[in-house]
C-alpha cells in the first residue's frame, strides 16, 4: 500500500469527518463538535487524535459502545466541583461541558474540579487545557485508558496510555501546553507507525513474551506499550489511574470493576486569584523568551502545534494514504461523497 501522504483543505476534512458522523446516525451538532476535534488534532500535527479515529468510532457506535445521541450532564455540584455524566455518548462533546463547568467553578471559587464519568474517548486533552488556558487560567487534565501499557518491570498490560495535558497562557492568545500520554508513545502513534510500514523506536513496544521489538505489530498481536522515563512516568500512570479511573468511578484499567470508558479530571484555577493576569502572562511571555534565546534548538511547549496549524491552514493537512484510504472505505459504506483523491506532499 502507498504510504504516502495527500494534503486535504481543513474545511474539506471536517466536512468530511462530518458527514460521515452523520451518516453514521450522530445528531448534527454532536458530529460538528466531533469532526471539528478530529480535524484541530490534525491541524495540530498529532494525526493519532485526528480523523483516522473515524473509523474505530463508526464500529463503537454499531457495537453499541458509543451512545451517538447522548447528551452529557452535570449529575452533581458541591462547592468548586462537579461531576458530568457523558451517558456514554462522544466523549468530545462531555469533555467540553467539563470544560465549560471548570471555568464556571473557576469563577466562582477561584478553582474547579471536574470528574467526567460514562466518557467515551475525547481526544487530545490539550485541546480543553488551552481552551481554559485562553480564559486566564491554569489548567490540567488527566484521563484513564483501557490497559494497553505493562507497568515498569513487567510486560503484561496493566495500566491505559493515561494521558494528561497543562496549559497556561500566553501573550496574544496562545498557551504553553504540554500534553502526552505516560506511555513511551501514544497508540494511535503507533497505529500510525504501522499504517505506514515504520518501524517504532526502541524501548516503546514488547512483544507478547514481553521480548523488546521495533514492531508496531507486535503490541496488535498482544504485546504492550511501555511507560516513558521507566519509573517516572510508571509513577505518573499509577496516579493517573487512581485519580482519572477512581474519582470518576471508571475504575482502573486492569480492575473487574473497569467499565471501558475514559475517567477524565479538568482542573482550572484562576490566575488572577494570586497575582494580576496581565503581570503573570508577561512572565510567562519574558521565560518564553529567556528559553528560546538559550540555544538555537530550544522550543517552547505549545509552539510546535501553533505553527503546525498555521501552516496546515494555508497548505493543506497531510493525510497518509492508508488513512485516506480506510475514510473512502467508511465513506462507500456510509454512502457518503468522498472528496477527490488529494494532492500528494510534494516530494512523496
Amino acid at each position: 500500500m502507498n504510504a504516502s501522504s495527500r494534503l486535504i483543505d481543513a474545511g474539506q476534512l471536517r466536512d468530511l469527518a462530518r458527514d460521515l458522523l452523520t451518516a453514521a446516525g450522530v445528531p448534527a451538532g454532536t458530529a460538528a463538535t466531533v469532526s471539528a476535534s478530529l480535524v484541530e488534532a490534525d491541524l495540530a500535527g498529532h494525526g493519532s487524535h485526528g480523523v483516522r479515529r473515524l473509523m474505530p468510532y463508526v464500529e463503537k457506535i454499531e457495537a453499541g459502545v458509543i451512545v451517538p445521541d447522548a447528551r452529557p450532564d452535570v449529575v452533581s455540584r458541591r462547592g468548586a466541583t462537579a461531576v458530568v455524566s457523558g451517558r456514554r455518548g462522544f466523549g468530545q462533546v462531555a469533555a467540553g461541558l467539563a470544560t465549560a463547568e471548570a471555568a464556571r467553578l473557576a469563577a466562582a471559587h477561584a478553582a474547579g474540579v471536574v470528574a467526567v464519568r460514562e466518557c467515551n474517548h475525547v481526544g487530545r486533552l490539550g485541546e480543553y487545557a488551552a481552551t481554559l488556558a485562553a480564559q486566564g487560567l491554569v489548567a490540567q487534565v488527566v484521563g484513564n485508558a483501557d490497559p494497553t501499557v505493562a507497568p515498569y518491570g513487567g510486560h503484561r498490560r496493566m495500566l491505559g496510555t493515561n494521558p494528561m495535558a497543562w496549559a497556561v497562557p500566553r501573550a496574544g492568545g496562545a498557551a504553553v501546553v504540554m500534553d502526552w500520554a505516560t506511555a513511551a508513545i501514544a497508540e494511535g502513534k503507533l497505529g500510525l507507525l504501522l499504517a505506514g510500514g515504520s518501524r517504532a523506536p526502541e524501548g516503546v513496544v514488547v512483544d507478547p513474551e514481553g521480548r523488546p521489538s521495533t514492531d508496531p505489530a507486535d503490541f496488535y498481536r498482544g504485546g504492550a506499550l511501555l511507560p516513558f522515563g521507566g519509573h517516572k512516568g510508571y509513577g505518573l500512570s499509577v496516579l493517573i489511574e487512581l485519580v482519572g479511573g477512581l474519582l470518576t468511578g471508571t475504575g482502573t484499567a486492569c480492575s473487574p470493576e473497569y467499565d471501558g470508558t475514559f475517567g477524565t479530571v479538568i482542573t482550572a484555577v484562576d490566575i488572577s486569584a494570586f497575582v494580576p493576569l496581565d503581570d503573570y502572562v508577561a512572565q510567562v511571555e519574558s521565560f518564553c523568551e529567556a528559553l528560546r534565546a538559550s540555544g538555537p534548538g530550544v522550543i517552547v511547549p505549545g509552539e510546535p502545534e501553533a505553527e503546525a496549524r498555521a501552516a496546515r491552514l494555508k497548505e493543506g493537512i497531510p493525510v497518509p494514504a492508508p488513512v485516506w484510504d480506510e475514510l473512502g472505505v467508511l465513506a462507500a459504506r456510509l454512502g457518503v461523497p468522498r472528496p477527490e483523491a488529494p494532492r500528494p506532499v510534494a516530494g512523496r
